[in-house]
């Protein structure tokens, strides 16, 4: 009867194989840090690959502009005939609503004119990280290029905002949280276009939506809407 064979043991590597194995994955690693991982992660890119490859794109996406008034659009500043301030327009009545994934962001800002007037309301079922801001427009030399107005951490905010200059003025939500979060926003002013920023920095021009195109915000436990 033939006996069975015992189990052979490998040899373990010597120490120049593993010194040669551990310098060819530091140099792969290096390699893949320099050409995808910093042009990808941070636009930066010391070999032209991460351009030839696309992946600056995805660190310094292109952002589209943000539309202005045009010739053919109504300029809806006002003129001031004592305490009344005069438009040549109509208001809009405007509502925004998203669901904010675990640490995602967004901004969601109007055009306005200086010395337009808006009325706002907005509320979560959590608290946010929230800034108040606005933002002027490209090559405005009365002030920096944003200046915030409320940086405080909210779950719900009322008011009114008169702009203090020329641009896009509106909100950044960020949830901070390892749950879903949902924000709502009714507005009504003298505005002409909304735009929205998202976490992967693109921006585009929404339109405007009014509130009796979009269903009822759902009632809380027991009967009560949102507050």
């Amino acid at each position: 009867m033939t006996s069975p064979t015992a189990p052979q043991r490998l040899a373990p590597p010597s120490l120049s194989t593993l010194a040669r194995t551990t310098a060819i994955a530091l140099l792969v690693a290096a390699a893949l840090l320099v050409t995808t991982v910093l042009p990808a992660e941070y636009a930066i890119d010391p070999l032209g690959t991460g351009r030839w490859l696309g992946l600056t794109e995805i660190a310094s996406p292109t952002l589209v502009p943000v539309g202005t008034a045009t010739a053919t659009t109504t300029v809806l500043a006002p003129v001031q005939n004592g305490p009344l301030g005069v438009y040549p327009g109509e208001f809009t009545v405007d509502v925004f609503e998203i669901a904010l994934a675990p640490y995602e962001y967004v901004e969601y800002k109007y055009q306005l004119e200086k010395g337009a007037t808006m009325l706002y309301a907005w509320t979560a079922n959590a608290g946010l990280v929230h800034d108040f801001h606005g933002e002027r427009v490209a090559g405005a030399a009365d002030g920096p290029a944003e200046e915030s107005f409320d940086t405080q951490n909210r779950r719900q905010a009322n008011g009114s905002l008169t702009a203090p200059f020329k641009g896009i003025h509106g909100w950044y939500w960020e949830n901070p949280s390892g749950e879903t979060v949902t924000v709502r926003l009714t507005s009504a002013g003298y505005y002409t276009s909304a735009i929205e920023i998202r976490s992967d920095r693109t921006r585009r021009t929404r339109p405007l939506r009014p509130l009796a195109t979009l269903p009822a915000w759902p009632e809380r436990p027991g009967g009560a809407g949102a507050q």
